[in-house]
């Protein structure tokens, strides 16, 4: 191998040594790749388990682990919808689906295909157009528009191109979903690409098989230079790509992300039309295939940079970027201005000619100045700049919470679409999606058992609970297999599956067991290692967790969801949480966002308010005054303090009913007022308010 100077050389061990400070070493990259690859897995399960034919996939910067805290990547998710199947020859035609075949012509950009409509009766070709979503074209073809995506984008998302992102919601990642169809074979125009063989003898022929045998996408997006912009479909080879990122090693994956980091310091000034981080992605992998595995060294990281930039360079000089696995698709056609151009290339050649001083002013992660430090060219680290090991226990303790949330947000949706009028309805419908659970975990990947272990569990709460709340309505009592459901469901996290127990037992005055399981939990959060996860209310987390995420199971005993009860589980809730399942007015009805707002038929609340608030209606019961007034003291230190809560509007109600209990009206009117502050509308306080100022009248007159 060629010489390193020993200023590189030097360099480079101390870059690689920045990189795995903050987070961009083989221990986060693995806990990064899991914990996207269990968060697909379950919302794949859930969809499946409400009979949608639909899979979800994580890919780019947050599957791939190429990202630190200061990058904060967008995740970019494909929902591929098992409806349509795309197909290259009549032998892959399958009835009950819509077939459409992948045509390429001399109109079709380069990667990119247009879709034809074929009978669903018989492979034949489909002579009559539908619906809207569809086109004749002057060659009498029977076409699928690239507008349909449109029909799946959700109300409360923004469209951007082929995708709807979900941007600015506290507490979650911006994300882009784009819609795609399947396709199971590989595609004619990057068959090719199997028979390349590069340098460094990668991708291996085990990558190559694995490409094949998933298949490829199509996605609703046209070519920049498209002769048929609102027919051409791209043809989308990302499980392959995320197959190549999964084989690269550590220097591989922090080159990339210092390309990402120059892109975003440097290069990301010049309007709409810029450099893309696909684009260094692509130029990463033609590096790594055009040389010798050896040379990717964390010695030699910063050659490797270099390397890459200067191919980026090249790329940009031609107007040509050759996507890795169809390079006939030029990512640059049609991208740049001539005056974007110019300024891009300029901005390039400066950080190249740098010869690594460019790297000094890089402030994502304050790579900058931790690398003065390493190179000695500052005294010591500011006080104030997180060390190695809090920067990776923030990264652990927010893929935990990632994973808490997609557990929640599952769970809400099962529940949102399972909900029937009848109560005894949604037992069987809850009873099947369990069904569906144990198939896939007999059945199903490692992946796919660990998904249905999280996501079991709050389903086994919620049926437990509407049985129960069937029974308590006719007779008062508990049935063993309502009990047996709860105790299925108890361990889904510090609290909530508790709780619901705690609240099936209060409901049938059984107080001295009610308050041994509130005691007990209790107990857990005073360790003070307890973090909320709520979904529904879009709260910003704290992230602020004592320990390392080692593997997804620590949500049981760190991670407390908020405490949900549906209708069917009425009888189950106290009367004080009953208010929340009517919150709205009919002017309030107008106010809601159809996918934001779906729980504001339920009774939702936190979990530490709902401990303390159940404690202190269990303790006024059981007579023992003194544990009463600390519970209620706890309960307003918690809503009135507390960061972050969710819910707080109804933690503030069940505290003003608690203070109205005490006889202290003043004191329930300011809990009703702050709650409105919290939430003007939706929010059971007007009822409160109301009932309290009626009450008043009545005592006076």
């Amino acid at each position: 191998m060629y010489h390193i100077p020993d200023y590189q050389e030097n360099l480079s061990l101390r870059l690689s040594e920045v990189l795995d400070d903050i987070g961009v070493n083989e221990e986060i990259l693995l806990k990064r790749r899991r914990a996207v690859l269990l968060g697909e897995t379950m919302w794949t399960i859930t969809y499946r388990s409400i009979d949608k034919r639909v899979s979800v996939q994580m890919f780019g910067s947050a599957s791939e682990g190429t990202t630190t805290t200061g990058l904060n990547s967008d995740v970019d998710r494909l929902g591929c919808f098992y409806g349509y199947n795309v197909i290259q020859n009549y032998a892959e035609w399958e009835p009950g689906f819509t077939n459409l075949l992948m045509i390429q012509d001399k109109t079709t950009s380069p990667g990119y295909c247009l879709l034809q409509r074929i009978r669903d009766d018989v492979p034949l070709l489909a002579k009559h157009v539908l619906d809207e979503d569809f086109v004749r074209d002057a060659n009498g073809r029977v076409l699928l528009k690239n507008t349909l995506h449109r029909d799946f984008t959700p109300a409360y998302a923004v469209e951007h191109g082929p995708s709807w992102a979900t941007q600015g919601v506290p507490g979650t990642k911006d994300t882009d979903t784009v819609p795609a169809f399947n396709c199971n074979s590989w595609p004619y125009e990057a068959r090719a690409w199997l028979e390349r063989q590069g340098i460094g003898r990668w991708p291996t022929a085990d990558m190559k098989r694995f490409a094949v045998n998933n298949g490829c996408f199509v996605v609703p997006v046209a070519s920049k230079v498209s002769q048929n912009p609102e027919i051409e479909w791209r043809i989308s080879t990302s499980q392959a790509e995320r197959c190549l990122m999964f084989s690269l090693n550590i220097t591989q994956i922090r080159c990339y992300v210092l390309m990402k980091m120059f892109l975003k310091t440097f290069l990301h000034h010049a309007g709409e039309s810029h450099i893309t981080s696909f684009m260094c992605k692509t130029v990463l992998l033609h590096c790594i295939e055009n040389t010798h595995s050896n040379a990717w060294q964390e010695n030699n990281l910063f050659t490797c940079l270099s390397c890459c930039l200067h191919v980026l360079y090249k790329c940009l000089q031609q107007d040509i970027c050759p996507h890795f696995i169809i390079p006939e698709n030029n990512l640059m056609a049609g991208q740049f201005s001539p005056e974007v151009k110019a300024l891009l290339l300029e901005r390039m050649f400066h950080l190249i000619q740098s010869d690594g001083q460019a790297l000094l002013g890089v402030q994502i992660d304050d790579l900058g100045q931790r690398l003065q430090i390493k190179l000695n060219m500052l005294d010591q680290i500011p006080g104030n700049t997180p060390s190695k090991k809090e920067i990776c226990q923030n990264i652990s303790g927010g893929l935990l919470l990632d994973t808490a949330i997609t557990i929640t947000e599952c769970s809400s949706i099962i529940l949102s679409k399972t909900i029937q009028n009848s109560p005894a309805t949604m037992v069987q419908n809850l009873l099947n999606v369990i069904t569906n659970y144990k198939r896939y975990y007999r059945e199903g990947s490692y992946l796919e058992q660990r998904a249905c272990s999280l996501l079991a569990r709050l389903v086994c709460s919620t049926l437990g609970t509407t049985i129960a709340s069937i029974n308590i309505q006719t007779n008062n009592t508990i049935p063993p297999e309502a009990l047996d459901w709860l105790s299925a469901g108890l361990n889904s996290d510090v609290a909530s599956g508790r709780l619901k127990l705690a609240s099936v037992l209060y409901s049938v005055g059984n107080k001295v067991e009610t308050e041994f399981i509130l005691r007990d939990m209790e107990r857990c959060y005073g360790f003070d290692n307890v973090e909320s996860a709520c979904y529904c209310c879009n709260f910003k987390a704290s992230t602020d967790l004592k320990m390392l995420y080692q593997n997804e199971e620590v949500v049981r005993s760190v991670c407390a969801f908020c405490v949900q009860f549906i209708p069917a589980e009425i009888h189950c809730v106290p009367q004080e949480l009953q208010y929340e399942m009517y919150r709205s007015t009919q002017d309030d009805l107008l106010h809601r966002d159809e996918h934001a707002d779906y729980w504001m038929d339920w009774a939702v609340v936190e979990s530490l308010p709902y401990l303390y608030f159940l404690q202190y209606k269990t303790y006024r019961h059981l007579q023992r005054v003194d544990d009463q007034h600390q519970a209620l003291t706890n309960l307003a230190r918690t809503t009135e303090t507390r960061r972050n809560l969710g819910h707080k509007e109804t933690g503030l109600n069940l505290l003003g009913q608690c203070m109205e209990q005490e006889n202290q009206p003043n004191k329930a009117l300011l809990c009703y007022m702050m709650s409105l502050k919290v939430r003007e509308r939706n929010n059971a306080a007007k009822v409160h308010i109301c009932r309290l100022l009626a009450n008043f009248i009545r005592s006076i007159s």
